[in-house]
């Protein structure tokens, strides 16, 4: 067995007695980069923070407990503490009963289950999960990727990509519409409206014609006024005749009866007839193109109206459809079984009491991992994290508060040596617990 070049100690067992009196099993992991030799027992649940300044060793035993479990990928590049010349030895008992043992210079693995079977790495996978002895790489990935993560657990991420999909779309084409509502909208508002306009544009011709008729039937009239004065004359003239001409009075006394006649005919014609006047349709006529430019934008502005009438009734239509289908991407996850009250996702994006992940505090940060890596495999009730300096003591008690009600056990390295550390590392060593050295005498082995 491999002997520690500090203490002479290799690994070794013994019992560790709680101040709540429970007693456990506990073991040495020496010559692991800065650890010298370290035995530790987390809190069965609950939060158990490995305090100490820099440099003294507290991530090596996270880095340690990594590589036991999580095999060679985790391997430390420069796994031998400096100056060691005894290769590491990790041991590890697992609650479920499972011994992790790597040693030797190829870090040889023994895994022996409750029974005393032994396995390989393949049995520690069904219980570790990849994310719980490397958290930072889910806290370090971006929002999308936290996301698709949690979709991926709960199994709803095909659906819920299609129902962003149609969100997308019909934001957009809503967007579109009301904003095409609103240009109409402004145009109509701005644009002139004349009320004692008609309705329709005029028709020239037809105004034109209608002055001609009148125009006609005003000739006709002023020839039937110049026949009358034409007739006048002629019996005049004939009166005359008559008086001058009595010799040819039987003659012309038939012509002139017959005169008179038609005298008679022509007066009374003439007192019937009005001549109308083309004064309104010659300012019609001139004032066509500024009536017709008034009807044209008046129809032009009504038009405008209708349009944005419509593009807003498309859009309220839009709206309802884009409600509709946020409702569903709500009760989508809401019926899902989400790892921890308060998760969703939106936009895409992991979300957890409506921040996202840049607005969430470290402690909130922390608590959504931990449920997702729990959830990611429900037999690892277990996280390594590394560095919570950024806690202060209330919220430590408050993440450990929650991690006992989850059932999950979380090993924490901070740097204190404050009263919230579990233990405390000082040179590779639990503070208090510095093995001396043996003391050879001569003929002594």
């Amino acid at each position: 067995m491999a002997k520690c070049e500090c203490c002479g100690k290799g690994v070794t067992f013994g019992i560790k007695v709680s101040h709540s009196h429970r007693r456990s099993n506990r073991t040495w992991k020496p010559n692991v980069k800065r650890v010298k030799a370290v035995k530790i027992e987390p809190s069965e649940n609950g939060l158990t923070i490995i305090g100490g300044r820099n440099n003294q060793g507290k991530t090596s035993v996270l880095d340690s407990i990594a590589w036991a479990l999580g095999g060679d990928r985790y391997r430390p590049s420069q796994a031998v503490r400096e100056g060691s010349v005894i290769p590491p030895h990790l041991h590890i008992v697992m609650s479920n009963g499972l011994e992790v043992e790597r040693k030797g210079k190829n870090s040889d693995l023994k895994v022996t289950d409750p029974t005393g079977k032994r396995a390989g790495q393949q049995l520690l996978n069904e219980f570790v999960e990849e994310l719980a002895i490397d958290l930072p790489k889910f806290m370090e990935a971006s929002s999308r990727e936290k996301a698709e993560v949690l979709l991926k657990i709960i199994g709803v991420g095909p659906q819920l990509k299609e129902l962003e999909v149609q969100e997308n779309d019909l934001y957009n084409r809503r967007r579109a519409i009301g904003q095409i509502a609103d240009q109409k909208a402004k145009f109509a508002k701005e644009m002139p409206y004349y009320p004692d306009a008609p309705k329709e544009p005029i028709s020239a011709s037809e105004l034109i014609r209608a002055q001609q008729e009148i125009l006609a039937k005003n000739g006709e009239n002023h020839r039937k006024r110049m026949n009358v004065t034409l007739i006048s004359e002629e019996h005049k003239r004939l009166a005359q005749k008559v008086d001058d001409l009595r010799a040819e009075l039987a003659t012309y006394s038939q012509q002139l009866a017959k005169t008179e006649r038609d005298l008679e005919c022509a007066l009374k014609s003439a007192e019937d007839l009005h001549d109308e006047s083309t004064t309104e349709l010659e300012q019609n006529i001139r004032d066509i193109e500024v009536i017709n430019e008034k009807v044209r934008t008046n129809l032009n502005k009504e038009k405008a109206e209708e349009d944005a009438d419509a593009h807003r009734a498309e859009y309220d239509t839009m709206t309802a459809k884009l409600n509709d289908v946020r409702q569903k991407k709500i009760d989508l996850l809401k019926n899902a079984s989400l790892p921890l009250p308060g998760l969703s996702v939106e936009n895409g994006e992991l979300t957890y009491n409506g921040h996202r992940w840049d607005s969430m505090s470290g402690s909130e940060q922390l608590k959504v991992s931990t449920a997702i890596v729990r959830k990611l495999n429900p037999n690892c009730g277990f996280v390594l994290i590394d560095k919570l300096e950024q806690m202060d003591t209330e919220t430590l008690q408050d993440f450990g508060t929650w991690l006992e009600q989850e059932g999950l056990q979380a090993i924490a390295t901070r740097v204190s040596t404050g009263g919230e550390c579990s233990i405390i590392i000082e040179d590779g060593y639990v503070k208090g617990e510095v093995p001396q050295k043996k003391e050879w005498k001569a003929g002594e082995f």
